[in-house]
Formats: structure tokens, sequence, C-alpha cells
């Protein structure tokens, strides 16, 4: 095996060193440092806002509650730092040309208002669903990884096989299939898998354990640099806690055979030390599920987890991150069922009509981060990690169509290794009284992947479809730059350049065999006003890209490689009352082809060229000191190009979808949360003749929580509504059919499902 790796560290340090030699002139600016920690337990605050007072811009503090704010002349400033939650604090110094001042902030705890919400993002202009993020952090309940990716706004899911394989995405009008244009990180490692055995894109998001995610940031549509691969309609960025609040030992049970157990413990007591001299912080976690799950055979559905995280400060200027996880899951599963099967007795709705399915899949990654203060106003952060992952699933979606005596099950495996490096050197000037932030970009991805699709009867494989190894490498580079035109008007332009190499080896037969290589070039534009500090407007713009499956790039090489799309969209943050939040953007995406790698067959099917509209609507309502509302309201419409109004659907693609709810938070530990989740009835075929069916649901969570223990429950589908998760317009047979029938087919969705948690902190 060859790395193609081109000598990227090498040149991002090369670049480094050019980069910091620009600026030779001696340093007149002073700067601030500092840290922000709560008053309380003196843990240190990831993501607090920290600014100068009457002056624009500003920053927020790291992962270990450190900040700097540079390119201040002479004088004397004000510093505030400020989180939800928590009561803002000032702390006023005077600076020499060329010092460096240090402060420390403590904020104290407090009940959560909405009127301390700012709608602004000076350190990120491009994350404008910030505010929104923020506060759902603090009232969305998590109490299970399928509900990490629907913290997006606008973002819902369905699952295929009972918790087993990655959810199927809904988002801007797009059937995402299992994350095709849709990009999704956690701590920097990607999640997405390229040229994947069941779809490109392929995002399984279970290897993360709920409780120890802290933030997210959400982008939609495709107007940031740093993203490239998928984030057509979006992207989402997730981290997890650098600290612990506490540790915890949780134990869970449910209808369905349930049980869940999680233990999070810190290794260092706050302020102890290990390898640096400044802040640092490790924990380790674990989770066990094991569920039979609602169908009518059981799922014997088991899944473990483990994360070890260590962040300090080893100098004053360096920082490191450690993380290293593992996961594997193992489930049967009861599969799609036809609509006649249940209509004609031959199945229960919870049935199956080949019991046999299922699979099995791990991952183990490994992850640095080294961050480095440089001169200049500077800083580089270097990442890199490597993952291995596994998976392997038993598959039956024609049921006899193909073979009327055996069935048409089918195996897919992928066991691959990745290795990246992603590097980033930040650098702010002083142009005049105005402020340019710039960043560049390096990195590398190089996924080495055994893959096959093969036919099999009840999980004994009979012969083999494709097989082989691809070896597929993405380097990119990005420049972008955010500039101050004026305290209110802000700039954001970049260009980011991708190149693609794929190889595909097929085992047996050399004309699938191949080897090809593509290039992508996608600018960004974007602007951002501030009204006033309550008033946010903005217009974006930017190009985007999906890859596609190697194996279809080496079959067919004159195909499209990489489509573009097209992305624009004007909106704004506003808060109409101090209580109240809003986030509208009406926007559209032009996809140059959509490509559906159908990995059941082993085929690319391209869909042709795709236009979608939109309007999203996101709103946080502070009823009373402990009530809040919240709503998200997303519109879509899409249409295939040049085809007639009587076939021109986009299969799947939702035009309605809403979620929602209503929070208490009381301050003696108890919170509740009444929720609902919508998503219309939509096309499953391009010609509407066949229609996937809406459902809405409620769902609801109550907590109680002391200084030792909690305790709480969960509800999903109060109702005890029938309801379709995932649905396709499939053509099948079933056994002794006399001709195939093409209807839709679907997993049947939750019923009524409580579960009970109990929680010892410590």
């Amino acid at each position: 095996m060859r790395l193609y790796l081109y000598g990227i560290l090498p040149v991002g340090l090369g670049l480094t060193a050019s980069l910091c030699a620009v600026d030779a002139r001696a340093q007149t600016t002073a700067t601030v440092r500092g840290t922000v920690a709560d008053s309380a337990s003196g843990r240190p605050l990831h993501g607090v806002s920290v600014q100068v007072l009457r002056r624009p811009g500003g920053t927020t503090a790291d992962a270990l509650g450190t900040f700097r704010l540079g390119g201040l002349p002479a004088g004397t400033y004000t510093v505030q730092a400020s989180g939800l939650g928590f009561a803002p604090r000032t702390h006023t110094l005077t600076l020499a040309a060329g010092e460096t001042g240090t402060v420390a902030l403590r904020l104290p705890a407090t009940s959560l208002t909405l009127a301390e919400v700012t709608v602004a993002q000076p350190r990120d202009p491009n994350q404008s669903l910030a505010a929104i993020s923020n506060i759902d952090k603090l009232l969305r309940p998590v109490n299970s990884a399928q509900d990490l990716l629907p913290l997006v706004p606008g973002l819902v899911i369905a699952q295929h096989a009972g918790g087993g394989k990655a959810e199927q995405i809904f988002i801007r009008g797009f059937d995402v299939d299992h994350g095709t244009d849709f990009n999704v990180s956690i701590d920097g490692l990607p999640v997405n898998m390229v040229s994947h055995a069941h779809g490109q894109g392929y995002a399984d998001f279970h290897f993360v354990i709920p409780e120890t995610v802290d933030q997210l940031r959400v982008y939609k549509g495709p107007y940031t640099a740093r993203f490239g691969d998928f984030a057509t309609a979006g992207a989402g960025e997730f981290t997890t806690k650098t600290r612990l609040d506490q540790s915890q030992v949780k134990v869970e049970l449910g209808q369905f055979d349930t049980r869940r157990a999680v233990a999070l413990v810190n290794l260092l007591p706050l302020n102890g030390h290990l390898l640096g001299k400044g802040p640092e912080n490790a924990y380790v976690a674990a989770e066990y599920n094991f569920t039979n799950s609602y169908f009518d055979a059981k799922q014997h559905f088991n899944r473990f987890n483990g994360l070890a995280k260590y962040t300090g400060q080893l100098s004053d200027r360096t920082s490191l991150m450690l993380l290293a996880s593992r996961f594997s899951s193992r489930w049967d599963a009861s599969g799609q069922i036809p609509e006649r099967g249940i209509r004609e007795g031959v199945i229960s709705r919870f049935g199956s009509i080949d019991p046999t399915e299922g699979g099995s899949t791990s991952r183990t990654n490994a992850s640095a981060v080294l961050t480095t203060e440089l001169p200049h106003e500077a800083v580089l952060r270097q990442q890199v990690y490597y993952s291995r992952y596994d998976f392997n699933l038993y598959s039956n979606f024609t049921f006899f169509l193909n073979n009327p005596v055996d069935g048409d099950q089918i195996r897919q495996t992928d066991g691959r290794n990745i290795y990246g490096y992603t590097g980033t050197y930040e650098r702010n000037f002083q142009l005049g009284s105005r402020s340019l932030r710039t960043t560049a970009g390096l990195g590398t991805r190089l996924d080495d992947i055994d893959v096959a699709l093969l036919n099999s009867v009840r999980r004994t494989v009979t012969d083999t479809i494709v097989t082989g190894r691809v070896y597929e490498q993405n380097l990119n580079g990005y420049l972008d730059a955010t500039l101050s035109l004026t305290d209110r008007l802000t700039l954001n332009a970049a260009l980011r350049a991708d190149y693609f190499r794929f190889r595909f080896r097929e085992d047996r037969v050399d004309s699938l065999s191949g080897r090809a290589g593509k290039a992508r070039v996608s600018p960004k534009l974007n602007l951002y006003y501030d009204v006033t500090p309550a008033v946010q407007l903005f217009v974006r713009s930017g190009f985007g890209f999906h890859s596609n499956d190697a194996r279809a790039v080496v079959i067919n090489p004159t195909g499209n490689v990489l489509p573009r799309a097209l992305g624009y969209e004007a909106g704004s943050t506003f808060k109409p009352v101090p209580a109240l939040v809003v986030n509208t953007a009406l926007w559209a995406l032009h996809l140059q082809d959509e490509l559906v790698y159908v990995g059941d067959e082993g085929v690319v099917e391209s869909a042709g060229r795709t236009r979608r509209y939109g309007l999203d609507v996101a709103a946080r309502y502070q009823l009373t000191r402990s009530l809040f509302a919240d709503v998200d309201l997303n519109f879509n419409r899409g249409r295939l190009v040049g085809e007639p109004s009587s076939a021109n659907r986009i299969p799947l693609a939702p035009t309605f979808t809403s979620v929602g709810g209503l929070t208490l938070r009381r301050p003696g530990g108890f919170s509740a949360s009444l929720r609902y989740r919508h998503i219309d009835s939509r096309p499953a075929n391009e010609d509407n003749s066949v229609r996937a069916k809406g459902y809405f649901l409620f769902d609801a969570v109550a907590t109680y929580t002391k200084r030792r223990f909690q305790v709480g429950a969960t509800v999903e589908n109060l109702l005890n509504v029938e309801w379709n998760q995932a649905q396709f317009d499939t053509t099948t047979r079933l056994r002794n059919e006399a001709a195939p029938v093409s209807e839709l087919h679907f997993t049947p969705g939750t019923p009524f499902y409580a579960k009970l948690n109990a929680s010892v902190l410590f």
C-alpha cells in the first residue's frame, strides 16, 4: 500500500514559516490573554463569548477556557465574558504598546435568560445558527445517539433496521440517504464514509456517547471553506467535552428488554497536572446498550462504546488534545416490509419477510491535535487521526424477485483504514482601524478499503457480485478571509481546492479495475450586516460538491466524478423582543447531477440535474422564567431539471418538516419537555404515483437533578401513533407470488416506548 501524502505535513510547516516571515516589523499593538471558568466549580468554560467593549469583533474561549484578543493599540480596555446560563463579568486593564495583559474571569451560574443572547458571531460569522444551537444545547433533551443528529435545526432522521445501521437523513429538501449531502464530524474526525459498501457518504454516528457531547456547530449550505466533500446541504461539527461537570454512573431500563449503562469518570482533579504546566483535563467514558426492540423477531441489538480524552496546556502557547475511542455493535433486523404483506395477512406490521437480516459493525479511532500560538497574532492547529472501521450487513430488499427459491438476500462488507491530517494557520491583521482574519488550511484523507457485495441465503454466502480493493485519497487546501468593512458590515470570502485520487482493483474482473483523478475548485462569498445588536442580516453564496463512489468512477471515467452544487441564500437572525430569538433563511441549491449509489446492487444511478428552493424558520421563545418554547419550520420544493412536470419529482425529498416543543426548567432541579416531530407525505417516485406517508409524533422527557443523583423518564411516541420510518418505492416478489409488485415498502416506526433512568453523580 502506498500513501499519497505528497509531503503535506512538511508543506504545512513550510507554509507556517513563510507566513510568519511576511511581517518582520516590530509589534506595536497590545494583547489580552486570559481564562474563563465557572466561579463555583472552577471548571473551564468552553465556547463562552469574550470581547472588548466598544470595539468590533471578539473571540470565544477554547477547550481549556483560554482566550486571546490581539491587535489592540495602547490604552485602557474593558474585557467582558458572557455565556448562556452564566452572568457576564468584566475586567478593566491598561495596556502599553507591545504589552500582553492577563485576565482571569469567573462567571457565576444563573437562570437561563434568552434576553442575554446575542445574534452576531464575530469569531465565525458563517455559523449563523450559533444563537439557536447554544439555546438548544441547554433545552433540547439528548437521551440516545439517535438524538444527536436531530439537534441540527431542520434535520429529521429515519431508522432502517432497529438501530444497527446509520440513520436516513432528511434536510433542506434532501433525502440525504445515510449522509451523501450532509457532512458530519466529531472532534475533527470525519464520520462520512467514502465509497462505502452500503452507500456513498454513509455516516454512522452511533460510536458517540451522547453524555460526552459538549457543542454543536451547524453550517447550512455550501458556504464554508473548511468543508468539502458531502457538505452541499450543510455540515454539523460536534465536539466532546473537555472535562465532565461531574463523574457519573447511569443505568437505564425500558420496554422491549431495553438496558443501558453509562459510566463517565474524571481522571484528573481540578487543577491537576499530568503532562504540562497549565490547565489539564482527562476523563474516560463507557456505554453498553441492549434491546430486543419492538419487532416480532427479537433484534438482539447490543452496542459498546468507550472513550478516553485528554486536553492540556503544555505551555503558555501550546495545547494538546489526545483522543481514543472504540465502538462495536451487533444486531438482527426485520428489514423493510411491503404494504401488501400486511394487507394480505402474510405478516404483522412488526413482522418480517426475511428474519435472517442483520449485521455487525465496529470502529476504533485515535486522534491528536496540537495547537500553537505563533508570533504576529497567529495560531497553528494541526491534527492527525486514524480510524479502523469494519462493517458487515445482511439485507433483503426484493425478497424473491431474482431468486424465487432461496430469496435475494445480499451481504455487504466494508473493512477500511482511514488516515488523515488537517492543518490550519490563522492570523489576524490590522488594516488601519479594520481587522482582517485569515485562515489557510491544508489537509489529506486516505481510505484504504476492502469492499464486497455478495449473494447469500440465510447468512450463508452463495456467490460474489463485486469484491475488491479501493484506494481513495482527498488532498485539499483553502484560504478563508473575514474582513470588517465597517463596524456593522463583515465580508467573508474563501476559495477551496480539492483533488481526489481514485483506484479500484476488482479481485476477479480486470475490466472493472482502474484509476482516475479529479479536481474541484469551490469559491465562497458571504456578507453579514449587524443592523443593531439584536438584528443581523446575511447574504451567502458558494459552490460545493459531493464525490462519486470510486467503483463507479473507474468503471465510467467520463461520468460525473464530483458533481458541483451551487447554493445561495438570504436571511436574518434577530430578536423582535428580548425573549425571542429567530433565524430565517430563504435559500436555493442547484445540483449538477443527483448521483445515487445503490450499494444493494453495486451500481450508481444518475437522476440528472436538480433544483431546490426553501424557507427555514427557527424560533426560540422564553414564555416565563421557567418555560421555553421552540419550533423549526422547513419548507422545501425540489424538482428534477429538464424532465416533464409529470415525472420531475425527487423521490423522498420532503416538502415540509417541523420539530419543536415546550421545556420547563425549575430552579429546584426539575425539568420536563414535551416534544413533537413532523414530516409530511411526499413522493416516493418521480411521477408521484407512490407516496411516502408523513407522521406527527409526540415525545416526553422528565428529569429531577440534585447534587449527588439524577432520575428521569422518557417516552417516545406518547400517543402510540402508527407511523412509518424509512420508506421506499420498491419492486419485490413474495414467495409463491406470480408476478412482482411495485409499491411502498417501509420500516415501521417505534410504538409507545417508555424508559426510566437513574444516575449517581460524584
